[in-house]
């Protein structure tokens, strides 16, 4: 069953999301590296769209890749994120996009750990978390793991 797509105008955006979280979701801009909340939270839990609210990656997929941005090695589930080609700063690269509201969240980069081998590099700003056990609150928002 295809699920109907956010779609908001970009005064709402302006309205619900912060200057910072409005230039990276909506404008695909870069927070500064090790400057964001999630970078350093390795607790249990559940890291959500900043603008819509879809489950997109579970802490038990992060990793510290010594970037400076939240790493993951997989979505929670690969049909709630949308990976496309991006050549807008030079080499081109793999951006990152909410599948459900078309949020920009980062890049991912073929440099991971097994058993993916990726690394998806998030910026916090685009990331709500919600503490608890990542294997429950996956499954009780329906998603499962992608590898």
């Amino acid at each position: 069953m295809e699920r109907e797509r956010v779609d908001c105008p970009d005064d709402r955006w302006r309205e619900r999301l912060t200057d910072a979280q409005y230039r990276v979701t909506r404008c695909g801009a870069t927070e500064p590296p090790f400057s964001g909340e999630h970078c350093e939270n390795f607790r249990p839990g559940t890291y959500r769209c900043v603008c819509c609210g879809e489950t997109l990656f579970l802490s038990d997929a992060k990793f510290d890749s010594g970037t400076g941005w939240p790493s993951f090695c997989r979505p929670a589930d690969q049909s709630r994120v949308v990976c496309e080609r991006d050549d807008t700063f030079g080499p081109p690269c793999v951006e990152v996009r909410c599948a459900e509201c078309d949020a920009h969240l980062g890049h991912v980069f073929r440099d991971g750990p097994a058993p993916t081998g990726l690394r998806f590099c998030i910026n916090s700003v685009a990331l709500t978390f919600e503490e608890g056990d990542s294997a429950t609150l996956g499954e009780d928002t329906g998603t499962s793991e992608a590898g």
